[in-house]
């Protein structure tokens, strides 16, 4: 087996790769089967291992070999004979009517199988509906078409191949195509140098509990009975931090629905027993359904006491109000809101386009460019400055090559692990060449995969010009509330910024069409920003009579 390929064979070298990778990083979290994989893999004949590698890569298990033609592969038939010789392929698999359908034509069917109605008018759908009225039994594809001149391989390491695949990337959203698309210079990716003991899961125990999660997740997606999942679910338990915050995902997600069907005790049941961060609130809410007001009182004022963010504070302010009234309390002082600046604008109904990008258009000129930026411009000038910070190679944040951010980005140990480099970098705001650091980090990395720089928005004009009119204590101000809650504080942004480049100064614009109206992320970040003197203005806009 060469050690080196040829360029066609890019996927097979990915896969080795990866194997190898496992191999060195995670060898004591295979099982026996995966382990036997991995060396019966490398004994094998490159093009069955060509072979294998492309149909693992596909979508399905079965595959007709008149589908599988490959020119690197220059005999599909033997290569796959090596592959049955493993158990890896079967070309005698039973295939039920309706997976039969799904892999003959149209014509085909109307030559091969026994329908009573031939008409070749009808629909497939029709001809698949005869074929299932038959109710004939699963059999090999050889017994369904008996004169087809074609052959059938049925992927038998599907799973096996996920698994490995979980292994390598730590989840199972990634697949093998992120070696492609890197290989292509489609996606580049920050180069993080990962320890060998920085990988997905600590222990055995943590990949089957990953498996047992999704295959729930899958099952409750499917639409099946709840009480069948709780069980189970309710007596998970994991000392992995990823795990737990996945569990807490499928139960919150399971709560809710539970809500949306009226049963009201049972979501609060389990509302109770997740730890998402938005449960504690949901069962105020719960509560004030079941009429339970005095015991969604005492909680409100209970979480009130350490709210876990700005959100959950406004949430649990308006729940406190509206309780009081119910109990018949005195009612507290609330803050009262910022007086937002106001600005009306008539405009002509456009033909084409939202209302944001009417209203840039109506204030753009040379001397004042305006863009439409929402939550992408601070976000992206947030990745650029603090670069190092986010990809810093710490223990569990990096554990294979095709990160877009590290993995603990939104989890609550984020910016506490990093603070000294966040510090740092937020530090570069009092320097008199941050704007230079800034452009030079822009051209460095230009393309590269980030979790806030959109590169497809910030061109260079755009940048230049914030640059030139943001100060540096407005974007410190920002930064700081983006770090107390990036998953919350990265949106809600105004819709527009403008530009007065030869004063060097900006405004914020948030835009609200006819009956819009301002959302509670959006009101948290015009408060914020009239605390911090940023000037950002909401344009209501109404349309010129026709």
């Amino acid at each position: 087996m060469p050690t080196s390929l040829p360029p066609e064979l890019y996927y097979l070298s990915n896969f080795r790769t990866a194997l190898a990778w496992i191999s060195e990083r995670s060898a004591d979290l295979l099982s026996d089967e995966e382990r036997a994989f991995i060396a019966q893999f490398a004994a094998l004949a490159w093009p069955a291992q060509a072979l294998l590698v492309r149909m693992v890569m596909r979508q399905g298990s079965h595959f007709r070999a008149s589908k599988l033609q490959y020119a690197e592969i220059s005999d599909i038939h033997a290569a796959a004979r090596a592959l049955i010789q493993c158990g890896w392929l079967s070309d005698q698999a039973l295939l039920e009517p309706s997976e039969i359908a799904a892999l003959l034509r149209k014509d085909e069917l109307l030559a091969q199988l026994p329908l009573a109605d031939r008409r070749a008018a009808q629909k497939k759908t029709a001809l698949l509906e005869q074929l299932l009225a038959l109710a004939l039994p699963a059999q090999p594809f050889a017994a369904w078409c008996p004169t087809l001149d074609d052959r059938l391989y049925s992927l038998q390491v599907g799973e096996l191949c996920d698994r490995l695949r979980l292994l390598f990337f730590g989840n199972l959203s990634q697949d093998w195509s992120e070696f492609v698309l890197a290989d292509l210079g489609i996606y580049r990716y920050e180069p993080v140098a990962i320890s060998p003991e920085s990988r997905g899961f600590r222990c055995r125990e943590d990949v089957e509990q990953y498996l047992y999660l999704r295959e729930q997740r899958l099952r409750f997606e499917a639409g099946e009975p709840i009480e069948e999942l709780l069980g189970s679910l309710l007596g998970f338990a994991s000392d992995n931090p990823y795990l737990q915050s996945r569990h807490a995902r499928l139960l919150f997600r399971i709560a809710q629905q539970l809500e949306k069907q009226d049963e009201t005790q049972r979501a609060l049941a389990v509302y109770q027993r997740c730890a998402h961060g938005e449960a504690r609130w949901r069962q105020i809410r719960v509560l004030e359904k079941l009429g339970r007001h005095s015991e969604a009182h005492a909680l409100a004022q209970a979480l009130s006491a350490a709210p876990h963010n700005d959100e959950e504070t406004q949430r649990l302010e308006r729940a406190l109000t509206r309780l009081q009234r119910k109990l018949g309390l005195p009612v507290g002082k609330r803050q009262p809101a910022h007086g937002e600046c106001r600005m009306e604008l008539v405009l002509e109904r456009p033909q084409h386009g939202s209302v944001e990008f009417a209203v840039r258009d109506y204030l753009h000129s040379e001397l004042a460019p305006a863009h439409y930026v929402e939550n992408t411009l601070l976000c992206s000038l947030f990745g650029l400055l603090c670069w190092e910070a986010i990809f810093a190679p710490l223990p569990g944040a990096f554990f294979h090559p095709f990160h877009t951010g590290p993995v603990d980005l939104y989890s609550a140990e984020f910016y506490p692990r990093r603070q000294a480099l966040f510090d740092a970098c937020l530090g570069r705001l009092d320097s008199p060449d941050w704007q230079t650091q800034i452009r030079q980090r822009y051209r460095d990395k230009y393309a590269t995969q980030s979790p806030f720089v959109f590169w497809n928005l910030l061109s260079e004009e755009l940048l230049e010009q914030a640059l030139a009119c943001i100060p540096a204590a407005h974007l410190r101000a920002c930064f700081e509330r983006l770090l107390r809650d990036l998953r919350a504080n990265r949106a809600g942004m105004p819709d527009l910024i403008q530009f007065y480049p030869a004063e060097r100064r900006y405004r914020l614009i948030e835009v609200k069409g006819p009956g819009d109206r301002l959302q509670d992320n959006q009101k948290r970040w015009l408060a914020f920003a009239a605390e911090h003197g940023i000037p950002v203005e909401v344009c209501y806009v109404s349309w010129a009579e026709a």
